[in-house]
Parts: C-alpha cells; sequence; structure tokens
C-alpha cells in the first residue's frame, strides 16, 4: 500500500468512526426489527455501536471500521456503513471524500442479515 492509499484508509477509517461514534457526516438508519424495539433497546444498541471498538483483522480485513456485531438483551446485532455518491444512487467514487460521499449506517438484528 502507497502512502497516498495509506492516507485514503485513514479518511475512511475517520469518517466511518464519526457517523458511529456521534452520528454525524452521515445517515444513521433502524431496520424494521430494530424500530420496532422498545426504546430503552434501541437507546442502548446505538450507544453499544457508538462505542464499539472490537476491531480485528478477521473482523474489519480493510480497516475501514464499517462493520460490526454485538450481543444485547439476547439478541445479536450488526450495523455496517455503506458509502454512496451524493444522490444516493451509485456507490462512491471515492469514500475519502466527504464532497463526494453519503455514508449510510444501518442497525439491523442478526435475523434481519
Amino acid at each position: 500500500m502507497d502512502i497516498l492509499e495509506a492516507d485514503k484508509l485513514i479518511k475512511i477509517r475517520e469518517l466511518n468512526d464519526e457517523l458511529r461514534r456521534y452520528f454525524k457526516g452521515g445517515k444513521v438508519m433502524l431496520s424494521h426489527g430494530v424500530a420496532e424495539l422498545p426504546d430503552m433497546v434501541k437507546a442502548a444498541a446505538l450507544q453499544f455501536m457508538a462505542q464499539y471498538h472490537n476491531f480485528t483483522k478477521d473482523n474489519d480485513p480493510h480497516g475501514e471500521h464499517d462493520f460490526g456485531a454485538f450481543e444485547l438483551c439476547n439478541r445479536r446485532f450488526f450495523w455496517k456503513i455503506d458509502t454512496y455518491d451524493k444522490s444516493l444512487e451509485y456507490g462512491s467514487e471515492d469514500p475519502a471524500d466527504p464532497e463526494k460521499t453519503t455514508r449510510v449506517l444501518t442497525l439491523l438484528l442478526g435475523e434481519e442479515w
């Protein structure tokens, strides 16, 4: 990986972490299953997701911090970040550039995957 690629990867990771931790820099979506949970469970799941830090080579092979899973209230949750163009029609051609990218973070139940 050359320096330019490494810089882009760092930027992508930072932008993904900002969305996951602070809900800034993109859209946060809840699946139907998560949306139907009691408010306390939804709030706890969003907090778990925001505090997620268990990234490893196995679950984050590209180092982008764009996916995670956790257990809460006897349920398996997944979250993922996708990067789209500004019109949300196609994938972003440059996920490191927030001017060209809309990030969408989705929190869903394991059974909805």
